[in-house]
């Protein structure tokens, strides 16, 4: 499930207890990129916050957007499929599939918005002041603007210690549609071992009252 070794929940007490606990009550299991947060949970909590503070100024069509397509640029398989699979739940299967083919079921902001996440992930250093004003064109203002390469940027962090430490999107993704499945994972692939299957399972020790 990644390149380190991780602790495993029974054995998980404190602040990395507390970490799994709150990520499989929220998933139903425990998530492979948490595990990989296991020894310094401190960071994910961090983590937390910051992605907290950056998405509660946009709209979540918006956040899920331009997450997907930094993510993507990033070639980054498991925040693809996870805000895929968000956006997915937010205008459903069939114009997320057209998104992902190129139709043209976005508005031209969108698009421009899609374009400058897509550049400050992979590029951001050959951002020019041209693709902001094309932004700005469409009615952004500069605190939206902002929080498009916050978001952007953001997702860099989260994906590079992801695919730094091997971390593979947990079996759940299989279950996606196929096409959809083939068109999200754009680099590692989802994991898919027996043992994979037995630690999204496996139940936390319940805390005592």
């Amino acid at each position: 499930m990644s390149f380190i070794d991780t602790i495993a929940p029974e054995q998980a007490s404190g602040e990395v207890q507390a970490m799994y606990r709150r990520q499989q009550a929220h998933f139903g299991y425990l998530p492979n990129y948490a595990r990989v947060f296991c020894h310094r949970p401190e960071v994910m909590a961090s983590w937390a916050a910051l992605l907290g503070s950056i998405r509660r100024h946009v709209d979540p069509r918006r956040f899920e957007l331009v997450t997907l397509a930094a993510a993507r640029a990033l070639g980054n398989s498991y925040c693809a499929l996870a805000h895929g699979q968000a956006l997915a739940g937010l205008v459903g299967t069939p114009q997320l599939q057209a998104i992902l083919e190129g139709g043209d079921t976005l508005d031209a902001a969108e698009r421009e918005m899609m374009a400058l996440a897509a550049k400050v992930a992979d590029d951001a250093a050959g951002v020019t002041q041209a693709d902001i004003d094309r932004l700005g064109a469409h009615g952004l203002g500069d605190d939206e603007i902002f929080d498009i390469v916050a978001v952007a940027a953001a997702r860099a962090f989260f994906t590079k210690v992801l695919d730094g430490l091997g971390a593979r999107a947990d079996i759940a993704y299989r279950e996606m549609a196929p096409a959809l499945r083939e068109a999200l994972t754009v680099g590692r692939p989802i994991a898919g071992d027996e043992d994979e299957r037995q630690a999204m399972s496996l139940a936390l020790p319940v805390a005592e009252p």
